[in-house]
């Protein structure tokens, strides 16, 4: 498996939503692969943070920037 395909199905891992074959491939991935296992705690820690933060504490701006930078992480679904 790519770095590629590791940074696009790894919100699908952190969902637990992907089949059992593919993430085991992602695991053996990020066991040798130290830049996408940063990534995917840089992932998980941005989750965290965000989840810690309750809607109406951000600005309309703040929010639709958000959505918009997060769109623009996945590549379209088919």
């Amino acid at each position: 498996m790519s770095c590629q395909q590791v940074v696009e199905l790894v919100s699908d891992y952190l969902d637990g939503a992907l089949d059992p074959s593919t993430a085991t491939l992602v695991e053996e991935h990020l066991a040798q692969c130290p830049g996408c296992a940063t990534y995917l705690e840089q992932m998980r820690q941005t989750i965290g943070l965000l989840g810690a933060v309750r809607e109406d504490q951000l600005s309309e701006a703040t929010r639709t920037g958000l959505m918009a930078a997060f769109r623009d992480l996945r590549p379209p679904r088919p």
